[in-house]
C-alpha cells in the first residue's frame, strides 16, 4: 500500500478489549500516518503493546475496527497483511540454531516469487548493515546477547518491506548507541514515506524522535498531540503517579522524575 505523507495509514476506532474479567482496552482511537512517527507510552498495564497488537492485526478486539486504507484489517489474508506490516515482538522467540543471516532472510518470506524477491541479497545485506549485524552473520542466534537478538530481530523487520512498521519497545535490551541508531533508522524510515509506531517508556527518547505521542492509561488514551503537546508535567505526573519535571535543552524536551524526599527529610 502506497500512502502519502499525512494520510492515515492504519485508522483504530473505537477499541476495546478484555482478557477474561481484566479491561485491556477501553474505547480506543489512533491513527496511524504515513511520514509519521507514532509513540505510544505509559505506565506498565496500560495497554499499549496488546494496542500494537490490535493494530498489527495479530489480536482481535471485542469492539471496534482497525482500518488499513479503505479496508478492515480482519478482511486481509495473512500474506497481504505480512506484506504491509512489519512487526518487531518485544522478545524473541526463536530457539532453534539459525545462524543471524537466515534470521534476517526470513524477513523476506512475504515476497517470496514476485518481482521484489529479485532484490533479497541486497535488502538483506542492507538491512544488516542499518541494524549494525553484519558482523554477526554467522553466529547463532541462540548465542547472542539479548542486546544482538533485538538487533537481529529489527534487521528481519527491515528486510520484510513494509509500509508500516510496528516495533514494541526495540530499545529496550540496547546500550545508549544501538538505542539511538534503531530510532534514528525508524526516524528515516518515517522520513522516506513509511508509517511508524513504536512503544516506548523512555519519554525522552519519544520526545526526540516522535512527530506523535500517543498517552494509555489503565487501557485509554489520555492524550493525543505532538511531543510539546502531550508531555506536560500535570498530566505525566497523574498517569504515571509520580512526580515529573520536563525540561527543554537544545530544542531538545527531557522527562525526569521528581525524587521524592525521604522520609524524617533525610
Amino acid at each position: 500500500m502506497s500512502g502519502t505523507n499525512g494520510t492515515a495509514a492504519l485508522s483504530a476506532r473505537g477499541i476495546s478489549l478484555s482478557f477474561g474479567s481484566a479491561q485491556i482496552l477501553r474505547d480506543v482511537d489512533v491513527d496511524v500516518r504515513a511520514g509519521e512517527v507514532l509513540s505510544l507510552v505509559g505506565p506498565n498495564g496500560a495497554g499499549k503493546s496488546t494496542l500494537l497488537g490490535v493494530l498489527a492485526g495479530d489480536e482481535t478486539p471485542d469492539a471496534g475496527v482497525v482500518s488499513l486504507g479503505e479496508r478492515s484489517l480482519s478482511a486481509l489474508p495473512a500474506k497481504e497483511l505480512a506484506r504491509e506490516r512489519g512487526m518487531l515482538l518485544q522478545k524473541q522467540l526463536l530457539s532453534f540454531g539459525f545462524r543471524v543471516r537466515e534470521v534476517v532472510e526470513m524477513g523476506r518470506a512475504p515476497w517470496h516469487r514476485t518481482d521484489r524477491a529479485d532484490f533479497d541479497d541486497a535488502v538483506i545485506a542492507e538491512s544488516m548493515k542499518r541494524a549494525d549485524v553484519t558482523h554477526l552473520a554467522e553466529r547463532y542466534f541462540p548465542t547472542l546477547s539479548g542486546g544482538e537478538q533485538a538487533r537481529t530481530a529489527f534487521a528481519r523487520l527491515l528486510a520484510q518491506e513494509t509500509p508500516i512498521l510496528m516495533l514494541d519497545e526495540p530499545t529496550a535490551a540496547l546500550d545508549i548507541h544501538h538505542q539511538e541508531q534503531v530510532l534514528e533508522v525508524a526516524r528515516d524510515a518515517a522520513d522516506a514515506g513509511a508509517a511508524v509506531v513504536v512503544v516506548l517508556h523512555d519519554l525522552s527518547l519519544a520526545a526526540a524522535y516522535s512527530d506523535q505521542i500517543c498517552v494509555l492509561s489503565r487501557g485509554q488514551v489520555r492524550a493525543v498531540g505532538t511531543p510539546a503537546e502531550v508531555l506536560q508535567p500535570e498530566l505525566l505526573s497523574e498517569v504515571y503517579d509520580h512526580p515529573v519535571r520536563v525540561l527543554e535543552h537544545d530544542d531538545q524536551l527531557i522527562v525526569v522524575p521528581v525524587r521524592r524526599t525521604a522520609r524524617g527529610g533525610k
